[in-house]
């Protein structure tokens, strides 16, 4: 009976063993195939958004695309840009994590596979809000960002976006308004993802840099 017994314990622990692996095995290629695609993703974007020109050398016509930021918030939407069937807003770069990825426009959890989704929030309101999966190739490190570490994102214009990181913080997954509070008092742009559990979410807040 005691033979019996050990052998079961046995084989459940080798069965628990190989889902375990498995399991580890299917998050490593997810992660690198939504990592893939979002490269693919972003060449496709930097190929139809135009380089950013200095101030100088900016044109009254090239003016004009950046007008909507000047609108009131209750008027203005974001710029969207179509790439087959898919709507982007522009592109992210964090320089301390080696991270460049387009941005969808709106998200879902299809969509989250392949590239970081708009949250909420516009640039212009200054309460941008950028959700994507916790894959290492997408936001799974950004709770090693530190104060002051640079965010860069450039618009479907072209116009590129600074921002330096406040804080990182874990918010739990249970109070979802958090994610949005406060955006107009304290920071301009806010990243997040799930923690390895899902029970919380990994919050980075960033401010807008002044125009030197």
């Amino acid at each position: 009976m005691r033979k019996i017994i050990r052998f079961c314990c046995l084989a459940l622990g080798t069965a628990l063993l190989l889902a375990a692996v498995v399991l580890v095995l299917h998050n490593i290629t997810e992660d690198r195939q939504g990592g893939r695609q979002s490269e693919l993703l972003l060449a496709d974007l930097k190929e139809v958004i135009p380089e950013p020109e200095t101030e100088t050398m900016l044109s009254a016509e090239v003016y004009d695309l950046f007008a909507e930021y000047d609108q009131e918030p209750e008027t203005v939407s974001m710029q969207e840009i179509e790439i087959n069937g898919k709507f982007y807003i522009g592109w992210l770069a964090v320089p301390g994590l080696a991270l460049e990825l387009p941005v969808l426009s709106e998200w879902n959890y299809p969509d989250l596979k392949t590239a970081p989704c708009r949250y909420a929030g516009t640039l212009q309101e200054h309460n941008l809000v950028i959700c994507a999966h916790n894959y290492q190739t997408h936001f799974g490190r950004i709770q090693e960002l530190n104060s002051d570490d640079q965010i860069i994102f450039t618009d479907v214009s072209g116009r590129k976006f600074y921002y330096s990181v406040i804080n990182t913080e874990q918010i739990p997954g249970t109070a979802p308004e958090e994610i949005r509070s406060g955006h107009a008092e304290d920071w301009d742009l806010t990243l997040f993802t799930c923690t390895l559990d899902g029970q919380n979410r990994v919050t980075v807040r960033a401010a807008e840099e002044a125009e030197s």
